[in-house]
């Protein structure tokens, strides 16, 4: 059975600006396995990027219709301890990207994402955009 997959920003992105990609196929393919989850920061992160009451709307039927994850205190503590390190070794990463990580991490799911930020946590498993095929 395949693991569950916390879907970043820059996937949604990418999915509702491109009419087809292979980032966007594998989306669909992870959507219509009910594998994709979604939590309040990403969903806030799309919303306020929308240019018209209709995508506002779409953003949230699409999103709101997911499993949602909700990040506990102990998610919280986690992305202050990854950001904690990281900084100690001269990296910063955007606090969403460690709220989205740390409950990958905390519940051992795959994110996916076109963001390198998330290569910097370790332990968590980054969901590889599939190279397309040379005929």
């Amino acid at each position: 059975m395949k693991d569950n997959v916390l879907v970043d920003t820059s996937i949604w992105i990418e999915f509702f600006n491109k009419d087809h990609s292979v980032t966007g196929d594998m989306l669909e393919q992870i959507l219509l396995e009910g594998r994709a989850l979604t939590t309040g920061i990403v969903l806030t992160e799309l919303l306020r990027g929308a240019r018209v009451e209709r995508e506002f709307e779409a953003i949230k039927e699409t999103l709101t219709a997911l499993s949602f994850a909700e990040p506990s205190l102990a998610t919280w503590i986690e992305a202050g301890r990854i950001s904690f390190s990281l900084r100690r070794k001269g990296i910063t990463i955007p606090t969403t990207d460690l709220i989205i990580g740390s409950l990958a991490l905390e519940n051992q799911w795959s994110v996916f994402t076109l963001d390198p930020h998330f290569q910097k946590i370790r332990n968590l498993k980054i969901l590889e955009t599939e190279k397309p095929k040379r005929k």
